[in-house]
């Protein structure tokens, strides 16, 4: 029955909060050039979201980030507590790269489109690549991405083997990437469950990544284990 009402809570509130937030987000989309102010609505919902499930950010690194700078950001992925850690953790501006089935949510879905984040069909390959690297050419300047490159959850919280995109796009763009390690989101909120623990969430901002000449090979070791040493 505990489990059953902790489900119904977090449903509720989500669907709340989206319906509050949900035209102030694509009025500010709309009107805005940069959408920068529709992103600070995602924080206003992410904020509700950890806060009503009883979920505490505690945060390391910050200064590893250089304000006004451009990101391809890189971070492990377990739960869905993950997506409004990072927006309230980082403290920067970026855009999501997300599977385009989100785009189906009602109002979510819209929000987000509306929102400038970039959507991926994984079904295209190398197309869907080429689509999403001309999406960051055109975001303004001090404006990054955020990827996980092991493109689902992790079901016991290891990690996954990483996928080349978000590598890519890095390197092509000539873009630094920003590893960020998610520590205690699993035990929150594992992926197959839907309930909640409340607790601490802590995220680690690692020294950025330059690509430059690296190999790519080299380059994905060198974040993986960069991400890795904080789990």
């Amino acid at each position: 029955m505990l489990r059953m009402l902790k489900a119904a809570w977090i449903l509720f509130w989500a669907i709340l909060l989206t319906l509050i937030l949900f035209l102030p987000i694509v009025i500010a989309a709309l009107c805005g050039k940069r959408g920068d102010a529709a992103f600070h609505g995602t924080q206003i919902f992410a904020w509700g979201i950890l806060k009503v499930c009883g979920i505490r950010l505690r945060v390391r690194g910050r200064e590893n980030i250089q304000p006004g700078q451009r990101y391809v950001i890189l971070s492990n992925h377990a739960s869905y507590f993950d997506p409004p850690a990072l927006v309230l953790a980082l403290r920067l501006q970026y855009r999501w790269v997300i599977k385009k089935e989100l785009r189906k949510v009602p109002l979510f879905g819209l929000a987000l489109e509306t929102s400038r984040n970039l959507f991926i069909d994984r079904s295209r390959g190398a197309d869907a690549l080429e689509s999403i690297k001309r999406g960051v050419a055109q975001l303004p300047n001090g404006t990054g991405i955020l990827i996980f490159p092991e493109g689902t959850r992790s079901l016991d919280g290891k990690l996954l083997p990483f996928k080349k995109g978000g590598f890519v796009i890095a390197k092509d763009g000539q873009l630094p990437i920003l590893p960020v390690t998610i520590r205690g989101s699993h035990q929150r909120l594992p992926k197959g469950h839907a309930t909640f623990t409340p607790g601490e969430i802590e995220i680690v901002i690692h020294p950025p990544v330059a690509t430059g000449d690296l190999p790519l090979d080299d380059l994905m070791t060198d974040v993986r284990n960069s991400i890795a040493s904080s789990l």
